[in-house]
């Protein structure tokens, strides 16, 4: 089935997402404040919309790709935002990462102005965005779920639906302290093999299968040891998850020290300039911060 999708946002994940949408089939309007980005996916076949309510104007779904709770406010419920253009009872599929209690807030407002609000997380990044395997965490009212499932099978192989709202976002702050604590696990591991002279790109190969194998493993220690610092996931972007992770673990009364310490670690990456470079920059850490920066 084709569905006709507003995209809000079009950033890394957002131009990874539309560009999957577009190779399955369907009809994309995008908007974004920068035009750059908005070219690169109307240059695929995608439309354009000068603000976020054209953009959402007779859609199936608006989905937003955007980096805070306060700028998915903007985007929906600002001036010329999502809710002044989109039809009564359209779900917003709201695939940033933002605090599960921002969430619930959200959805409240979305409800008040007749809209249906489906928050949905993501795990697996551009890579797998741009080959429709992505995994999602839904939080939401069944039937607003139901019909995002529709929508969200053309760009995820994995879709589950959590609880209610909040939810899903809930599940992608135990996804991101997992990952976080992976990525520093890995870059410790790549240091100290090089630092002993073994080469860290045959450990993959030979740990397959074994109880330290993982999909993280086999994508990250290459890279961490090729220094391969392509875009897919921002320092700080972690940082405010990281940072959500811990307020979710003090307000449950959960001891959370492993996921308090890889959050300095974080920070320590943006007070050293690396805030908007790949999470693949964790390596520097481990090199002490190199004075000629990147490399």
């Amino acid at each position: 089935m084709t569905h006709r999708i507003a995209l809000i946002g079009a950033g890394v994940m957002g131009n990874a997402i539309g560009n999957r949408f577009l190779e399955t089939g369907q009809q994309l309007v995008v908007f974004d404040i920068d035009p750059e980005k908005v070219a690169a996916l109307t240059d695929k076949g995608a439309t354009s919309a000068p603000t976020a309510a054209g953009a959402s104007h007779d859609c199936d779904a608006v989905i937003l790709s955007l980096n805070a709770a306060a700028i998915c406010e903007r985007a929906v419920f600002g001036d010329a935002g999502v809710a002044a253009g989109a039809a009564p009872g359209t779900v917003i599929i709201d695939m940033s990462s933002i605090a599960p209690d921002a969430t619930a807030a959200l959805s409240a407002l979305a409800n008040d102005a007749g809209l249906h609000w489906v928050d949905s997380p993501l795990s697996g990044g551009a890579p797998k965005a741009k080959t429709g395997e992505l995994t999602l965490m839904l939080g939401g009212d069944e039937e607003p779920v139901a019909r995002a499932r529709a929508v969200l099978s053309h760009i995820a192989t994995n879709i589950t639906h959590m609880g209610a709202s909040g939810a899903g976002q809930t599940t992608k702050l135990i996804n991101q302290v997992l990952c976080a604590l992976g990525f520093a696990a890995i870059a410790e591991a790549t240091k100290l093999a090089e630092d002993a002279g073994i080469d860290p790109v045959n450990i993959p190969k030979a740990l397959a299968g074994g109880r330290a194998d993982s999909a993280l493993l086999q994508e990250y220690m290459p890279r961490f040891a090729a220094r391969d610092y392509r875009p897919t996931g921002r320092i700080d972007n972690m940082v405010k998850d990281l940072s959500g992770a811990l307020d979710l673990a003090n307000a449950q009364g959960t001891t959370a020290p492993l996921t308090a310490l890889v959050a300095e670690m974080h920070k320590h990456m943006v007070v050293a300039g690396y805030a908007d470079q790949d999470q693949a920059t964790l390596m520097e850490y481990y090199r002490g911060f190199p004075r000629d920066g990147v490399s």
